[in-house]
């Protein structure tokens, strides 16, 4: 029997990676391990409820005003008795995180194959986002499995002397939760307060915003609010301190506009099925809204989800006054441009990337039959 040990610790990875839990556990030849390093805490709790995941092991890594120094150090040698201990036979890991750097940096050190999970997103720009773009390319070096989300990002891989017969086309697993989280019925006093309004689901708390940035985007959001009577915006403020005072300062006191503590991962997606338009500077958030057919005005400079923008379900806003201005008025008062984005099809795959993953992991040749490495003939999922 394989041992398979899944490592995440922030909320978005708990999305995307516990659905592949459930998949795993399906499988009878596979002993799966789960760990989560609580990178985010309290955060992190809703989700495994959402998905009836029980870790076998958590590192308790969070701390008060915590640094990525802090993070990286604490798993790295929390991980290690974990990783003695188990002995598993493949690593998961997913995207971008600190926890996952230093997950897949304790595989490597102990010579466990590392699994990359939504592998190959690329800006090529080191400190947009950041620390994302390095953790994310660092783990692409030593990782085995390489599961990329979208040919596109496989085709980055390529690109970097990736060997083909180790990467994986498989869509996004975050098109698999969906199917869990969202409801027909679904209920909440955010949509009964945003009821015969146009409902704008406000995400937003990079480090590279912080500051000028994030007061710009702020700003424009509450004037667009204010000219518009029939426009409501509802915003999950992060946990982050400095982007609270921000939003408490910008948005704060406006009888349309609701900030509110963070939503668990079932009201979340509910309400931004039901949105009329996302304004984000998130990464998940980009592929989520995409799969849900919400329009997404992305708040960054950026992006390493460059299909959603080819497929049209985004648009690049910026992080400047001027550009979120034109791009959110022209959203809001030209119904050809929205229903252009509204009607745009998603990029990122068909609920079906935690089997292919699986199948990888599971086969006997590491290739399942829609799973196909890139060096074999592949149809995209």
């Amino acid at each position: 029997m394989k041992t398979i040990l899944l490592v995440f610790g922030t909320r978005p990875e708990a999305v995307k990676m516990c659905p592949l839990v459930r998949e795993l556990k399906s499988r009878e030849q596979v002993d799966t391990v789960v760990c989560v390093t609580g990178q985010h805490d309290e955060l992190l709790a809703p989700v495994l409820r959402a998905f009836s995941v029980t870790p076998d092991y958590d590192l308790g890594v969070m701390r008060p005003e915590q640094s990525l120094f802090d993070v990286t150090t604490l798993v790295l040698q929390r991980l290690r008795p974990v990783l003695e201990k188990v002995r598993p036979d493949v690593l998961l890991v997913h995207g971008d995180t600190t926890t996952t750097f230093a997950a897949a940096l304790a595989g490597y050190y102990e010579r466990v194959p590392v699994g990359h999970v939504e592998a190959g997103l690329r800006t090529y720009d080191a400190q947009r986002p950041f620390p994302e773009e390095f953790d994310r390319r660092a783990v692409s070096i030593v990782s085995r499995y390489h599961f990329a989300p979208t040919r596109q990002a496989a085709q980055n891989l390529l690109r970097e002397g990736v060997d083909p017969a180790r990467v994986f086309v498989t869509g996004n697993t975050v098109v698999d939760a969906l199917r869990t989280t969202v409801r027909e019925d679904f209920r909440h006093p955010v949509l009964d307060w945003a009821a015969g309004s146009r409902l704008v689901l406000i995400t937003a708390h990079r480090r590279e915003n912080l500051g000028g940035p994030m007061r710009e985007m702020f700003r424009v959001i509450r004037q667009a609010v204010d000219r518009r009577p029939d426009v409501k915006a509802v915003y999950p403020v992060h946990m982050n301190p400095a982007v609270r005072a921000a939003a408490e300062e910008a948005l704060g006191g406006h009888e349309r506009i609701r900030l509110i503590e963070p939503l668990d991962v079932v009201d979340f997606h509910n309400i931004m099925r039901r949105s009329y338009l996302v304004l984000t500077d998130s990464g998940g958030v980009q592929e989520e809204a995409s799969s849900l057919g919400v329009p997404t005005l992305v708040m960054r400079d950026v992006t390493e989800r460059p299909e959603g923008i080819a497929a049209g379900t985004l648009r690049l806003a910026g992080t400047r006054e001027q550009t979120v201005r034109r791009e959110l008025d022209r959203l809001l008062d030209d119904p050809a441009a929205y229903g252009a984005m509204a009607r745009a099809e998603d990029p990122y795959g068909d609920g079906q990337a935690c089997r292919r993953i699986a199948d990888v992991l599971c086969g006997p040749h590491e290739s399942g039959e829609e799973g196909r490495s890139c060096g074999e003939h592949h149809r995209d999922p």
